[in-house]
């Protein structure tokens, strides 16, 4: 089954392989809702503003602004 508006949020260093996890069923949160595609990738040469940005895409207010800038 196919869930075409749920969307993931996450935070790695090793896009190809975080997103080979969730298409192959590794990550038991994810697995039920996938084939997972990118959509955006957005690059941060700090590991602390990467994971405050990660915090607020998953507030309400960041929600909507990914629904109008990202996806």
């Amino acid at each position: 089954m196919r869930y075409p508006r749920r969307t993931y949020v996450g935070i790695t260093d090793e896009l190809g392989n975080r997103l080979r996890e969730h298409n192959s069923g590794e990550s038991p949160h994810t697995s039920k809702y996938g084939p997972w595609r990118l959509v955006a990738s957005i690059g941060f040469a700090d590991e602390k503003r990467a994971r405050e940005f990660e915090r607020y895409l998953k507030t309400g207010s960041g929600r909507a602004f990914a629904q109008r800038h990202l996806w």
